[in-house]
């Protein structure tokens, strides 16, 4: 199975006659991102289970949504598909566009992290032909990336992070008529975020997570889940990583340190845990970033 199949969007536009792919890579972190010509098309995008940000990179002049066909695209616009959205395409001469595919688990990250948000109240706006001058520049500097040269592909990952911090800012808002049940508390939410980034150093158990919310591990899960669109481990492991990478970007900390420093139990566990999200070892970033 490829690792595209599970991306609806991807699989829609690999399924056309008429689409070319001229790159896609696994950018690490859930994310992954595609290059695409077509011409003379239609597709169907059916309520995917991830979000797809796009920017026209080249033509795209005919292309419209068929409910709004007097709208057209045009080099650098830009257009949002929030997971769990249907919308309906017309190509009609050439096009060449990028795809960046983003994973719930990464938008609601993003929403606690810049927003201090339940993911489950807040949406991606839907957006069609946008005009973003820092979106599409960044998103022509991804696509100008050799994405098959691994130190390369580490600078897509920071582009991409860059992308989606800019929309979860700038294209999110609350879900209306929302009514939320379940969940910590927003006093309770807001003390873990802070307590877990002041001990990424430390080892955090389910169980001490828990008591800090006077709940048991069972029910603690569950409301930390809903409250953060993530289950705790992964939570943690994602807080610890983005710390990593913010020590191996600037700074000459040893290998070593920097896995203690993010609470990992040596550098080889932290080698392995930093390969399986990025694809790449932190020796390796640290060189990408040109530490």
């Amino acid at each position: 199975m490829s690792a595209f199949d599970h991306l609806q969007v991807f699989t829609a536009m690999h399924a056309s006659p008429h689409a070319q792919l001229e790159l896609s890579a696994q950018l690490g972190d859930g994310l992954a991102a595609a290059l695409w010509s077509n011409r003379n098309d239609a597709r169907d995008y059916q309520a995917p289970s991830h979000h797809t940000l796009s920017c026209y990179i080249a033509d795209g002049t005919g292309t419209f949504r068929r409910q709004k066909p007097a709208d057209k695209g045009a080099p650098d616009k830009l257009c949002i598909m929030p997971a769990g959205h249907e919308s309906n395409w017309i190509v009609n001469g050439e096009i060449r566009l990028a795809h960046l595919y983003v994973g719930e688990a990464q938008f609601a990250l993003g929403c606690t992290r810049l927003l201090d948000r339940e993911p489950r109240e807040m949406q991606l706006h839907e957006a069609t032909f946008l005009d973003d001058p820092q979106q599409a520049v960044r998103f022509r500097q991804l696509v100008a990336l050799n994405w098959a040269e691994p130190g390369e592909r580490l600078l897509t990952n920071s582009l991409a992070h860059a992308i989606i911090d800019h929309a979860v800012l700038h294209q999110t808002g609350r879900r209306e008529g929302l009514r939320v049940k379940g969940g910590l508390a927003p006093h309770q939410r807001r003390q873990l975020v802070d307590y877990i980034e002041a001990s990424l150093d430390q080892p955090l158990t389910l169980g001490e997570l828990a008591l800090r919310c006077n709940l048991s591990e069972y029910h603690f899960a569950r409301m930390f889940r809903a409250s953060f669109g993530l289950p705790p481990h992964q939570y943690v492991l994602a807080r610890r990583l983005h710390r990593a990478c913010q020590l191996l970007r600037v700074g000459h900390m040893a290998l070593g340190q920097v896995a203690l420093a993010c609470g990992f139990a040596s550098a080889s566990h932290f080698s392995n845990r930093f390969r399986q999200a990025l694809g790449a070892t932190p020796g390796e970033y640290r060189a990408a970033f040109g530490g």
